[in-house]
């Protein structure tokens, strides 16, 4: 009797000391939703092609590691609305074979709609195949981007210049993606039509075995960056400058071992982007880099990711996404040989692996997206198989809770003619929600509204790679306060709308431009009227008479108006300009308020 006691003690302890299975929250699903092919799939993109609002999903096929075998079909499965898909690759695609790597999607001539690259391997012409709106794909890649043959392993969408289209990276390698070879940057002329100027924007260099490259705005001055992942180590960093990318590996990247891939994503939510290697580490293990705020990252894989969760294992890809709806971003790993697995997030990066949460399958993953693919607002998961084994490609559903919050706008900026106060504004925002992937997260809507004072007008913003987005604000043509916000609603119908920021376009009103008596930022013969309506009505000129004492002698009177007439009608403008504040006609407004204190 007295062993009870002991007996109960010793259970609990050992309960204690058991590794923690948690309940299966993404479970395999495949079966009568993904069509069966066994075809080599390197990698898969989530897009709605079709634009009917839900996801479907397009796989990169083609047989062969190191050397060429079998040319497969790029498929594209288009979703019911309920993760139920259907192939429809032929049809919409024509007979698209070759030795796929990689697919992205686009809108790369502003038509709305996405279009299709494709990155191929063992020495042959890469894609491009354009959209007719409905999800239907013609292939366009002889007129449209330069034919040679190459390698490559990876493309990636980006406006790297900032002229409001999508440029496009592709890595290079040599005889096959694991020779060496230059990376390549083909510049949009706007209609989707692409120039090869490599030589002129990129470094000069050979790299070797380029696996990844993945935009991001990684120095927080809202343009794209770029990080390229190689298979023999010494990854590439390249900084943006005004679409010239300078190499700033050295001193700011740590050294890697055999990268795959590169995630980019907020994993210690201080606003920059970090750094995910699957891969990267030492002996096959995962890295981080923490990004410190201007593009400069340090290795914290030992403090945020100890080795307990870490194994030494055949990895391929990794993701970000927000699997417990906490606000942080945890990350999913797909290996070959073994189950996927998910780490947590503890709310300040670091990182523990969490046992149990996907269904154990043993297979050859090469890369795993995220999105929510059944409509019921959580994220699914997908993975595309190869290499190795039968070639399945997997669905996974997530029976978690909705996602319940809203996205993140971390930084965005208004830029336009700053010196004269006129002209359209571009303004640029890193929006970000609860994943990521090569063309950022997805949203229901990305909106920039602005406003003169009339209300708000609504001007789409448009993806620009990763988690940039960028739109314009028209020129009103007049003096003018403009006023501007942000809002973005993400897939599952939360929303996030910025603080509200103003900027002055021309003049502000008759205090600052003597002449201009309408306020309506020119000077002509309404302004006359709209100073004799002034005078007859008992005006008197205020604490500001810069605008209706036209000849600057203290007084405001019908000689005004008469001043301002004749040097309306003056044949050359032979008197001297009476609205230059005195000073330098040239000179703005704000030149205007110091030198008629009285209007400021």
């Amino acid at each position: 009797m007295k062993l009870f006691p002991f007996l109960t003690l010793a259970v609990v302890a050992s309960i204690s000391y058991m590794p923690k299975i948690h309940a299966q929250q993404f479970v395999e699903s495949s079966t009568g939703r993904l069509p069966i092919f066994n075809e080599y799939s390197s990698q898969v993109a989530i897009a709605d092609v079709d634009g009917d609002g839900d996801l479907d999903l397009c796989f990169a096929n083609g047989r062969g590691f190191s050397s060429a075998s079998l040319q497969e079909r790029v498929r594209l499965l288009i979703n019911d609305g309920s993760a139920t898909f259907s192939d429809e690759s032929q049809a919409r695609l024509g007979n698209l074979l070759g030795y796929g790597r990689d697919v992205e999607f686009g809108d790369i001539d502003g038509d709305g709609d996405l279009d299709l690259a494709v990155a191929n391997d063992f020495l042959s012409t890469q894609k491009l195949l354009v959209n007719d709106g409905t999800g239907f794909f013609t292939d366009e890649s002889a007129t449209r981007i330069p034919q040679f043959a190459m390698s490559s392993a990876h493309c990636s969408f980006g406006d790297v210049d900032d002229d409001g289209d999508l440029d496009l990276w592709f890595t290079r390698g040599g005889s096959s993606r694991f020779g060496s070879g230059q990376a390549q940057l083909w510049i949009n002329d706007g209609a989707g039509f692409y120039t090869n100027e490599t030589d002129s924007r990129l470094p000069a260099q050979l790299v070797s075995e380029p696996m990844d490259c993945i935009f991001g705005d990684l120095d927080g001055d809202l343009d794209l960056d770029m990080l390229e992942g190689h298979r023999a180590g010494n990854s590439k960093l390249y900084r943006n400058d005004g679409g010239i990318f300078v190499d700033i590996t050295a001193g700011n990247l740590p050294g890697d071992s055999n990268t795959y891939s590169y995630d980019l994503g907020d994993l210690d939510g201080d606003g920059d982007l970090d750094v995910f290697g699957a891969n990267s580490g030492i002996g096959s293990r995962e890295a981080v880099f923490q990004n410190n705020g201007t593009g400069s990252f340090t290795n914290v894989t030992s403090t945020v990711l100890p080795n307990s969760s870490n194994p030494n294992v055949d990895d391929n890809d990794s993701k970000f996404f927000d699997s417990d709806n906490d606000g942080d971003l945890d990350v999913v790993i797909c290996r070959i040989g073994g189950p996927e697995r998910l780490l947590r997030n503890n709310g300040n990066g670091t990182l523990s692996l969490f046992n149990g949460a996907l269904s154990s399958v043993s297979d050859s993953s090469l890369d795993i997206e995220v999105a929510d693919l059944d409509g019921d607002g959580d994220l699914d998961i997908i993975t595309a198989q190869g290499e190795s084994g039968a070639f399945r490609n997997r669905l996974y559903l997530n029976s978690g809770v909705a996602d319940s919050i809203p996205p993140k706008i971390p930084l965005w900026d208004e830029l336009g003619d700053v010196d004269t106060g006129q002209g359209p504004r571009r303004v640029r925002a890193l929006v970000r929600d609860d994943m990521t992937s090569d063309t950022g997260a997805f949203f229901q809507s990305v909106n920039l509204e602005w406003s003169t004072g009339s209300g708000f007008e609504i001007t789409e913003m448009k993806w620009g790679g990763h988690d940039l987005y960028r739109g314009v604000i028209p020129d009103p043509t007049t003096a003018a306060i403009v006023t501007y916000r942000i809002r973005a609603v993400d897939k599952a119908g939360n929303v996030f709308v910025t603080t509200e920021r103003s900027y002055q376009v021309g003049t502000s009103g008759p205090q600052f431009r003597r002449g201009d008596m309408n306020a309506d930022g020119s000077r002509d013969i309404s302004d006359a009227v709209a100073g004799l309506s002034y005078l007859f009505s008992g005006g008197s000129g205020g604490d500001c008479l810069d605008a209706i004492d036209v000849n600057d002698d203290g007084a405001t009177n019908i000689a005004d108006v008469v001043f301002l007439l004749v040097y309306l009608f003056q044949s050359g403008g032979s008197i001297p300009d009476p609205f230059d504040c005195g000073l330098d006609p040239t000179s703005d407004a704000v030149t205007c308020e110091a030198a008629h204190p009285s209007c400021l």
